[in-house]
């Protein structure tokens, strides 16, 4: 069932604005779950049925209902055009503020008289006209997104700054006016001070700070959009009189391309011929050129470096490995941590109570200055209009807003850069506090491609056993099928016909032949088949299991015709990978189907000392649900049998050389199928969590530095009592420092010794 919709969401600011939009289109009818992403600018919708047409209406008018921008999905690269432009515009906006604000500050504070214009001051009055440009033209974004957010009930970051720059404003244009308004009270006449440098520059720094954090995201999502640059748009299409330059999108399976030096494969495929070196560093991180041949898979979005290469190829252009990747890295972009749903709802009160307090602070000064600061400068009135705009101001939820997002954006995107797919935010968090990491043997520790390395005949020859056992997995793709298909192939006999296979989970597989039961599987098969066995059966068996490989053996009728043996390298990184997350702290377990004898064998070779063997596939999933009664488990594993484990696992890593069954279940998927990059994945979630806590961390503490200083809590002991601009100026700051410190993910890479298996 197609029940998602995703949006392209304009107007956006602030975390109240993400929340805003959220709310409004949960109000939607069959509207189930809203996600909406800030650097983005993305909703993603899931509706409790059939995504029709009248339903995407419905969530766009809500949407300009609550005074946003909602179209369907624009392509990323296209929005990040259109970013790129903003940006450039906000430039020229921030320029404009600064130019005029400075000698607003100038007029305001430095100079001290420059006589009258009539009954005008003249340097207020000059200060009034520069100002009046930054407040009405500078500001007129802040207004606008002010009063839409008042027209549906709400406040975000444009009511803050509209609410404070219109008060500093209106108050200084009064004390300037005065001699000529006659009617105003004489408190406002007889004021000092006023706002103008205060306005001019809560506009001006305000904008600086949206356009140093508009910048910022754009190298958040660098990673993602640089993915989506690798499809080229064309390829080379061999045709009788050579080659036609083709749209990919009108490419189907099985054509012929041509892929000359120096450029980047556009679709998934096959070498039919030729030889060449292929960069894949942009798929999966790796430094190094890799060498492929005819008869060699190569995907989408690599670089051919010194030869020309024929490729057939093997999926559409919407289905490649780069394609899925795109999807990958969209898709855990736009969830939504649950540490960040917890500072959306903070953010939604945030502003109603930030305005509320400023009012009410405003007040108490009013009536209450002489009290608490009798040796002030400034009248009770001053006091009271600076305390109300620079808490207003400084109190802004940009940082809040900002601070899991584009953590969250550059983490996920570098994870893609270097071959981890991360799915799932949820495996994120649940990375930094895993204590339990639990690992499948074949395919994940070892490198899951077998071959038979000794054939043991017992009643039996090479032919019978070797065609039967083919014969018996003909429809099987797990690795040690394949392995014995590879054999049989070899000695080029015809496979008999064999009935009625049927799974026995954990065991092997049974059937019949020519009248005869058959069965391929473990001593534990055999021995419900075989009504005696053979005396040095089973010890024969564990010796051989005690060396690392495993044993396969066939039965046909009463006789036991022999058994295969099949060896499995351990990867080149499986122990450095071991070791690095014991000095991490984790206890590593090993959980396999495979005898107690091999997987001990593997056990000590990559220094794992908790094993579990023998278990069955329906098994793992059970074992996995008691280690979490303590522990929070991460399962890394790669075949059908880890599915259910993975999917239940607080953190499910597959190998992407894995069943569909397995990618689709995990949390995070592996590219180069690499144990070495299941614990790099890990401390990516660890780096990219310590970057959203220390985020979260400076926008509290700003705040509680913040708001106190603007409340004039501490006026009365010590003097300070923060000016609108600086305010405005530390509201910025907090913003882009949360924006930078999330994007130091930018340098995270993972460890070259471990990737080399040297640790």
């Amino acid at each position: 069932m197609d029940n998602r919709l995703s949006l392209s969401i304009t107007g956006m600011t602030c975390s109240a604005c993400v929340a805003s939009v959220e709310r409004v289109l949960s109000a939607v009818d069959h509207v189930g779950e809203v996600s909406v992403n800030l650097p983005l600018e993305k909703a993603v919708i899931m509706l409790d049925v059939p995504l029709g047409g009248h339903h995407r209406e419905r969530c766009i008018e809500a949407v300009e209902r609550a005074g946003f921008g909602a179209t369907d999905l624009v392509p990323a690269l296209q929005i990040r055009q259109q970013n790129e432009e903003d940006v450039r515009r906000q430039s020229l906006s921030v320029a404009l503020a600064f130019v005029l604000a400075l000698p607003v500050f100038a007029f305001s504070m430095l100079i001290d008289d420059l006589g009258q214009i009539g009954p005008l001051n003249l340097r207020l009055t000059l200060a009034m006209f520069a100002a009046l440009p930054v407040y009405f033209y500078s500001g007129a974004p802040f207004h606008r997104g002010a009063w839409r957010a008042l027209a549906r009930k709400q406040a975000n970051m444009d009511v803050l700054v509209h609410l404070g720059t219109t008060v500093a404003m209106l108050w200084s244009c009064l004390v300037t006016l005065a001699p000529v308004l006659t009617f105003l009270p004489a408190y406002v006449g007889s004021a000092e001070h006023v706002f103008f440098d205060g306005a001019a520059f809560i506009i001006a720094f305000v904008l600086l700070g949206n356009y140093l954090e508009a910048r910022a995201k754009l190298r958040a999502t660098d990673a993602v959009h640089s993915l989506m640059r690798l499809q080229p748009r064309e390829a080379w299409v061999v045709v009788d009189e050579g080659t036609k330059a083709t749209p990919v999108e009108d490419i189907p399976r099985g054509t012929l391309l041509k892929v000359r030096v120096g450029e980047t494969i556009p679709l998934d495929g096959r070498v039919e011929e030729g030889t060449a070196l292929i960069d894949e560093s942009m798929m999966t991180g790796e430094s190094f050129p890799v060498r492929k041949s005819q008869g060699d898979e190569v995907v989408a979005g690599t670089i051919v470096h010194d030869a020309v290469l024929l490729i057939r190829t093997t999926s559409l252009v919407g289905d490649t490995m780069l394609s899925r990747v795109i999807e990958l890295v969209d898709e855990a972009q736009s969830g939504k941590a649950p540490i960040q749903r917890l500072v959306d709802r903070i953010a939604a009160v945030f502003v109603p109570v930030v305005a509320f307090t400023a009012l009410l602070a405003a007040a108490v000064w009013w009536f209450m200055a002489e009290t608490l600061a009798p040796s002030s400068t400034m009248s009770s009135s001053e006091i009271s209009v600076m305390v109300l705009v620079s808490t207003l101001v400084i109190a802004c939820p940009c940082a809040l807003g900002l601070a899991t997002p584009t953590a969250l954006v550059v983490g996920t995107g570098r994870g893609a850069r270097f071959g981890m797919l991360i799915k799932g935010i949820e495996a994120l968090e649940q990375a930094h506090a895993t204590s339990v990491v639990v690992l499948d043997k074949t395919g994940t520790i070892t490198a899951g491609t077998p071959r038979v390395s000794h054939i043991e005949l017992l009643d039996s020859d090479v032919e019978e056993l070797l065609c039967l056992a083919s014969a018996l997995e003909a429809d099987a793709t797990h690795p040690i099928a394949t392995a014995i298909h590879a054999s049989w192939k070899n000695i080029g006999y015809t496979r008999p016909a064999v009935k009625g296979i049927r799974t026995l989970p954990g065991m092997g597989l049974v059937g019949e032949c020519d009248g005869d039961p058959v069965a391929i599987g473990n001593l534990e098969l055999v021995a419900e088949m075989i009504a005696e066995l053979p005396e040095d059966l089973e010890s024969r068996v564990a010796l051989r299991a005690k060396r690392g490989v495993t044993v396969v053996l066939l039965v046909r009728g009463q006789r036991v015709l022999g058994w295969v043996e099949i060896a499995d390298r351990i990867r080149e990184t499986s122990a450095a990978a071991v070791k690095r997350l014991k000095q991490s702290g984790i206890e590593v377990i090993m959980l396999t189907g495979d005898r107690e004898e091999v997987a001990q064998s593997v056990g000590e070779a990559v220094g794992i000392s908790h094993i579990i063997s023998g278990v069955k596939p329906d098994q793992k999933a059970e074992h996995i649900r008691r280690l979490q009664e303590t522990d929070v488990v991460a399962m890394i594993g790669d075949g059908i049998n880890d599915a259910a484990a993975l999917a239940l696992a607080d953190v499910g890593i597959a190998m992407g050389a894995g069943s569909q069954i397995a990618l689709e279940s995990a949390d995070i998927v592996l590219v180069r199928n690499d144990l070495a990059d299941a614990v790099a994945a890990m401390e990516l979630g660890r780096a990219t969590m310590t970057r959203i806590r220390t985020n979260l961390a400076w926008a509290f503490v700003y705040n509680l530095i913040g708001l106190p200083l603007a409340m004039g809590l501490l006026f009365p002991w010590t003097g300070w009592l923060l000016p609108p601009a600086f305010a405005a100026a530390a509201m910025s700051l907090s913003s882009v420092s949360v924006v930078s410190n999330s994007l130091l993910l930018r340098w995270w890479q993972p460890s070259a010794m471990l990737r080399s298996g040297e640790l």
